[in-house]
């Protein structure tokens, strides 16, 4: 039985392991793997007029990542998506945003994984806001950080995992530099993706970004560019290892993410890209997604 809005007042209701708890009680132990050592997985999802956009991509991705690192999670997909349904619902969320965490579990100080029987739920369904809505309108600058991505061999990047430490530190950088994104390179010199954002360029009006092979996270919102909006604008698309004087020289950059969208670049440290703004070709995917979302048939296969 949900709590009565009386007794959770303003605040949403989080799924944590089987209960549904208002946002001030909604925690997990101390000695959770998750929290003791980033053990776990997650997966950012976006909500449109109530339905959940590319549900199954992002279970199929939660459940593979968490495959990656020999964590079975204790129920099934259609178990997973009905979690996320009853938390939508139950916090009347239209337009919105779910987080979904899987952790090791209840361990001990140890670090061996056999010492968590149980692995942890959590489903948060909330709001979120990353960049200033005038970046929308007149894209937004980026910095290129001086810390590599983490290279495959010892964490892939493509397992979005709850280690994000390399990220966070990488976002810290733009933080110290006046903005909100950085750029980070692979340890060979090729362009990734940037701390939470895939990036795509564009080159006389053809779209390139970096095969996921170069070190990055194959964004759910990356392949609806490449493999929905792009084809629908006549638009070709491909995927190219990029060095960064590539990017630097391209007519257009733009970030794509669950909570970003579609958001331009318009500067890159102090390179203008382009003419500063959003350009055209931006602007067309980014219109394209926000009609799909806002229209009647929003995907959620």
């Amino acid at each position: 039985m949900w709590p009565s809005p009386e007794e959770i007042g303003e605040k949403p209701l989080v799924w944590v392991n089987g209960k549904l708890l208002p946002k001030n009680q909604a925690m997990v132990s101390v000695y959770d793997h998750g929290l003791l050592y980033g053990d776990g997985v997650f997966e950012g999802i976006r909500v449109y007029q109530g339905k959940i956009f590319k549900c199954q991509q992002h279970i199929d991705r939660l459940f593979h990542c968490a495959e990656q690192i020999a964590l079975k999670i204790p129920i099934t997909k259609e178990e997973m998506e009905a979690i996320q349904r009853e938390c939508i619902e139950v916090n009347g969320i239209k337009e919105g945003y779910i987080r979904l965490v899987v952790t090791r579990g209840f361990g001990t100080l140890g670090l061996d994984p056999r010492r968590c029987p149980v692995p942890g739920i959590i489903c948060i369904a909330d709001q979120i806001s990353l960049y200033k809505p005038e970046f929308y309108e007149t894209g937004m600058r980026v910095v290129l950080a001086k810390r590599p991505k983490t290279p495959i061999a010892c964490l892939d990047p493509r397992v979005k995992s709850l280690n994000y430490l390399n990220n966070i530190l990488a976002k810290v950088e733009a933080i110290e530099q006046g903005c909100d994104e950085a750029i980070m390179l692979n340890t060979e010199g090729y362009v990734t993706e940037c701390t939470g954002d895939n990036i795509f360029i564009i080159k006389k009006g053809k779209v390139y970004t970096p095969p996921i092979d170069d070190g990055m996270l194959n964004g759910i919102t990356r392949r609806f560019v490449l493999d929905t909006l792009c084809p629908q604008l006549g638009i070709e698309a491909v995927e190219s290892s990029l060095r960064i004087e590539e990017v630097l020289k391209a007519d257009e950059v733009f970030l794509t993410g669950t909570a970003a969208e579609v958001i331009a670049v318009n500067h890159i440290d102090d390179t203008r890209i382009g003419k500063g703004g959003e350009g055209p070709t931006t602007k067309k995917i980014r219109k394209l997604f926000r009609e799909i979302v806002s229209g009647p048939n929003v995907p959620e296969d």
